[in-house]
């Protein structure tokens, strides 16, 4: 940045230009980060001029993926891959696996040399976590089969991009011509190096783990803001004595996390922090912004358009194939696909590690940014609208699928299903009472829910599940609407519900469809398409308890007026 005369109002006005570039973005529903790098390029040398990648930015974006990589390492929930079992590895891996190699002969036959050519091939394998993760939240998918499997898919590939950047440091950085013929043994010897470190880091951080860090932060948390005050100390103090035995810093973060995960007090860590890492991360992006250059960028459009197509294509086809061979539905495939079509955050942190190593130039970083920016972009709008994209390429996903998907097959067809009268949509804490209510009532009831863990726990409770998905249009058929008098569904989102109604009627159901909504906007306009019953929980809750504290404000029998005291003389 320019010198300190004028460095504050130029840091003041690029924040204002990055809120201004990322309510667009909000706008345009997309993730801040296309936004933040275009900040960087409008703000950057080619741009305004306003900064410019020097220590400043750098200390702070260093700063941002450190407390970026604590945060994975101290979200890393390794329950949420076994509790999928092989397919969140099996997907992972193999896509990793599948998608660098395929990556690597693509980026050969675009001219690319071996070293650069793997960068890229690596960079395209990892998704981000972060944008994934907020898309499925958002679209209450987050705890659907397809969902649960793309979270575990999205560790594994975590977990894959620590150990490929310790991969990078072991190699270190790019000798020079001088030095051709030592160069297997000093790489044998470097790879020793770095795993004695490692090793040794490891069994440090385990031991403060078992007999050090539950005491001191037990200790620390009786104040929250010295709580947080010590995470990023300590997230930051590992990733700098991971550098000092030669190992990266963001491994050394990771590790940090990874040592206060078990802890009681992770939750309350990440929440706080998660504000402080976007805030951090955006000179991170900004540094990456404002370090392209346009001039160069023109040679790169052709490569990053084919590399392009290769993530928002090849990637979800890859995890379709892997999870079609593993028993999986097309569509739960399909949906988990697309959560793979484009690189993260990751593949540029990777990329600028490669950079400062001196294994590839900034034309490759170039290119690699490029292709974030597409892939991010436009894998963007195939999740946020991915069921009507599903249904257009339905008909030709069939190859995807086995003739009997076994894996979810068990949850769709358990032998003790009743003839219902009532079928449920929905297992949530509304939805398990109205059946628990309905059982009570003498009906017989049959429920749906997307998360195969509200299936097994109503089961357990003696409620008949399957597992489905309202938003799938097969659905329905797998259904027995023959046997139902009413349909139910609680999931308050109006555009499911009335894609429920349609494939509904579609089969040949005509009984009454009981939908819930959370918004009386949301309840005529279900009523104005045809849904006979409009359940709104808050307000009928609302109604019933102010009724209910109505009559305990009116006692049978009145209270007596008080009697004044006598006044003293």
């Amino acid at each position: 940045m320019p010198g300190d005369h004028n460095l504050f109002g130029l840091v003041a006005a690029t924040m204002l230009l990055a809120v201004a570039i990322g309510a667009a973005a909000l706008l345009l529903r997309q993730p801040l980060i296309v936004a933040f790098i275009a900040v960087g390029i409008a703000a950057g040398p080619a741009g305004l001029g306003w900064i410019t990648p020097g220590r400043t930015t750098q200390l702070l974006a260093t700063l941002g993926v450190s407390v970026l990589l604590f945060l994975v390492g101290l979200k890393l929930d390794l329950a949420v891959i076994r509790s999928m079992g092989p397919v969140a590895l099996a997907t992972g891996v193999g896509q990793v696996v599948f998608t660098s190699v395929f990556g690597f002969f693509i980026a050969l036959a675009l001219g690319l040399d071996p070293i650069p050519a793997l960068y890229v091939a690596v960079a395209l394998t990892f998704s981000s976590t972060i944008i994934i993760v907020k898309l499925l939240s958002d679209k209450r998918e987050i705890d659907s089969l397809h969902g649960r499997i793309a979270v575990g898919l999205l560790i594994v590939q975590d977990l894959l991009v620590i150990l490929a950047m310790i991969a990078l440091v072991a190699v270190g950085p790019a000798r020079g011509e001088g030095h051709p013929t030592d160069h297997a043994p000093s790489l044998w010897g470097g790879a020793f190096a770095i795993a004695a470190k490692g090793v040794g880091l490891l069994a440090g951080v385990g031991l403060l783990m078992r007999f050090v860090l539950p005491p001191l932060v037990h200790l620390i948390a009786r104040s929250v803001e010295l709580l947080i005050l010590f995470a990023t100390a300590w997230a930051v103090g590992l990733a700098a004595a991971a550098e000092f035995l030669g190992l990266s810093k963001e491994v050394g973060a990771f590790l940090a996390g990874v040592s206060l995960a078990a802890t009681p007090y992770r939750d309350a860590i990440g929440g706080r922090l998660v504000s402080l890492r976007d805030f951090l991360l955006l000179f991170f992006f900004l540094g990456l912004g404002a370090s392209l250059d346009l001039s160069r960028l023109g040679a790169q459009v052709v490569p990053a358009a084919v590399l392009s197509v290769f993530v928002l294509v090849g990637n979800p086809l890859i995890v379709m194939a892997i999870m079609g061979v593993m028993g999986y539905r097309r569509r739960t495939g399909f949906l988990t696909g697309l959560t793979v079509a484009q690189i993260s955050e990751f593949s540029l942190i990777l990329a600028a590690l490669g950079v400062a190593l001196g294994h590839i130039n900034p034309d490759t970083m170039g290119l690699i940014t490029l292709v974030g920016i597409v892939t991010i972009g436009l894998s963007t709008y195939m999740i946020l609208y991915s069921q009507p994209l599903y249904q257009r390429l339905a008909p030709w996903l069939g190859v995807f699928e086995r003739r009997v998907p076994h894996r979810e097959a068990g949850h769709d067809h358990p032998a003790e299903d009743p003839r219902p009268d009532i079928i449920l949509f929905g297992l949530g804490r509304y939805g398990e009472r109205l059946a628990r209510g309905l059982l009570r009532a003498g009906r017989r009831i049959l429920a749906v829910d997307f998360d195969p863990r509200a299936v097994d726990a109503a089961r357990r409770d003696g409620i008949h599940a399957r597992y489905g998905d309202a938003e799938d249009p097969e659905c329905p058929a797998m259904l027995p609407l023959g046997e139902a008098r009413i349909i139910v569904s609680t999931v308050p989102v109006a555009d499911v519900n009335l894609a429920l109604l349609h494939h509904l009627r579609a089969r040949g159901f005509v009984g009454p469809f009981a939908a819930a909504a959370h918004s009386v906007r949301d309840a005529r306009h279900l009523e104005s398409h045809g849904v006979e019953v409009v359940l709104m929980p808050f307000h009928d809750a609302a109604d019933q308890a102010a009724e209910r504290l109505a009559g305990l404000a009116s006692p049978a029998v009145p209270t007596p007026p008080a009697v004044p005291r006598n006044t003293p003389a």
